[in-house]
């Protein structure tokens, strides 16, 4: 028997907090990796950093497997599974069930983290999550965790590249330091040639300990303390969090509506070396302006509708490899786009990304 336990974490950042709003979807992340990759290490890194509050559905095969001194006191609800992977079930109601508890907006969470077993089949989970009878969620990518040591003895030791490599939209590459100095370079070049061999526009990063930037992964906010701080909140801001390659970040501020088309043709061909675009935008429509958030991860395109359009929106492109002035001249083109009428062509692309999203 196998549990699927929720997890509630709060972690704090130390200025302006960015909170998510009751209508808009939590993003689900899964994080994925054979037995011993490494995937606790990434998400209890993920769960130090601080600036967001993040739910966590952790499934395994009896033990939580989450450092108990970080998630003492924290655990939500234990549920029993049948089977002890997710993505072998029958049907998708434990993990339905969980996701139904942590996207309640009382809760405001701004992410939920799905740690699946090491056993588990990244395509699977990543459908299981994509096709959720769970209304305020939506797929926020698929984190594969590589264990540079052992992976061409478990995982990619057939002559064509692991099928799991196509569902992943970031890569990390971790117990690099394990290597042999002499074969480091070779194994990492290696991996990253099969890994972009089934899919290749993957982000791939090298991490020690797991440690990579969290902005890669979800929304951090940035500084500020509220009043519900959970306990090991101070804890959390007392680790050490260097040791990684930060990503890069371009941002525009949108004042005006924006031209659907023009907004479609970035999502569509992101500045180069753009791992994650987001933002809120309004557009001009028949019947007046409608407003949106916009999220791409990897090669995936999200685009929900806002009860509201917002006063003021943003365009963010964040990637550890972004070309930033190109990202900025990217995005400022967008914002100049004439928007003053309605673009019928752009509006009904920007209507079958809001349909595929649904």
């Amino acid at each position: 028997m196998g549990l699927l336990r929720t997890i509630l974490i709060n972690t704090v950042a130390e200025g302006a907090r960015v909170r998510v709003s009751p209508s808009e979807r939590v993003p689900v992340i899964a994080v994925t990796g054979f037995l011993g990759a490494g995937k606790t290490s990434l998400l209890n890194h993920l769960l130090r950093a601080p600036g967001a509050r993040i739910g966590v559905v952790v499934n395994d095969f009896g033990a939580l497997n989450v450092d108990a001194a970080l998630v003492s006191g924290q655990i939500d609800e234990a549920a029993g599974i049948s089977g002890g992977c997710l993505c072998c079930l029958p049907d998708a109601g434990g993990l339905d069930d969980a996701l139904e508890k942590l996207s309640h907006p009382r809760l405001r969470l701004d992410a939920i983290v799905v740690e699946a077993s090491g056993a588990a089949d990244p395509p699977a989970l990543a459908r299981l999550i994509r096709f959720s009878g769970v209304e305020r969620v939506r797929p926020g990518g698929v984190v594969e965790v590589i264990d540079a040591v052992e992976h061409f003895r478990t995982v990619d030791a057939w002559p064509e590249p692991p099928l799991r490599y196509a569902a992943a939209t970031l890569v990390v590459i971790g117990k690099v330091d394990l290597l042999p100095p002499g074969e480091r370079a070779t194994t990492l070049s290696r991996i990253t040639q099969r890994v972009h061999a089934r899919n290749p526009h993957v982000e791939v990063v090298v991490a020690e300990a797991g440690r990579i930037d969290p902005a890669l992964v979800f929304d951090v906010a940035q500084r500020d303390e509220p009043p519900d701080e959970l306990p090991l909140a101070a804890l959390m801001r007392d680790e050490p969090h260097g040791g990684h390659e930060h990503a890069r970040a371009a941002t525009v501020v949108l004042d005006a509506p924006v031209a659907p088309g023009a907004l479609l043709d970035l999502l569509e061909t992101p500045p180069r070396g753009c791992y994650r675009l987001k933002g809120r935008v309004r557009i001009r429509g028949p019947r007046g302006e409608r407003g949106y958030l916009v999220n791409v991860v990897g090669r995936m395109i999200h685009v929900t509708p806002l009860p509201d359009p917002p006063p003021t929106g943003e365009l963010v492109a964040i990637g550890l490899r972004l070309d930033a002035v190109a990202a900025d001249r990217a995005l400022r083109t967008v914002a100049a786009a004439p928007a003053d009428r309605p673009d019928a062509a752009g509006l009904r692309r920007l209507d079958r990304y809001r349909r595929l999203s649904a």
